[in-house]
């Protein structure tokens, strides 16, 4: 149950950002920003924001896993569901049939069966396809996350970086651009 009251705390004190929507889905909302502008590092696919992002970080300050957009289109259309993938990797294999089998839901142990036969059948969000990328690029967020020095480095250049997401920014930017308005200054009374 995410709401702002839990944002306040989670944000500042987060390390990372993940940010695993499928490239072309645009599922991103400002989650993704507000994390960057606190120096949280991303784990992202080249989606929505995440874009903008590790454009503005640059590459090297932005953990980048998974298909392109078109890469996505491709993939959907040449193979039907997440099988293949399912089949091709021993790690996700074993991770899948644990969780078909209950072994996480012992209580109900047909909990999410009706999950892992969905994707295996149609996966339209490339999951399976998206896995071998995605375990690839956290063993490359934990070592460079050992290297203090280096992932201090990096939080800092997202803070330095990622302030062309800043509502003043935007605001100013929407109300010349969109809104075709003037600020207009507003005088504060003196509450001494």
């Amino acid at each position: 149950n995410y709401r702002v009251t839990l944002a306040e705390r989670i944000i500042p004190a987060a390390e990372v950002s993940e940010q695993i929507s499928t490239a072309g889905f645009e599922a991103s909302g400002t989650g993704n920003m507000k994390l960057a502008l606190n120096g949280a590092l991303t784990v992202g696919t080249l989606d929505g924001a995440n874009i903008e992002i590790r454009e503005a970080v640059g590459e090297d300050n932005f953990f980048l896993f998974g298909m392109t957009e078109e890469q996505v289109r491709a993939y959907v259309a040449e193979t039907p569901g997440g099988r293949a993938a399912y089949e091709a990797n021993d790690e996700l294999r074993e991770v899948v049939d644990l969780i078909a089998e209950g072994f996480f839901s012992p209580e109900e142990p047909e909990r999410f069966r009706g999950l892992v036969e969905r994707l295996l059948d149609s996966d339209p969000y490339c999951v399976f396809a998206d896995y071998a990328a995605y375990a690839a690029c956290q063993g490359e967020v934990s070592r460079t996350y050992l290297d203090r020095e280096r992932w201090g480095r990096m939080s800092a250049h997202n803070i330095a970086r990622i302030g062309r997401f800043s509502a003043d920014r935007t605001i100013a930017e929407y109300a010349k651009e969109i809104w075709a308005i003037a600020p207009v200054p507003v005088r504060l009374s003196d509450q001494s």
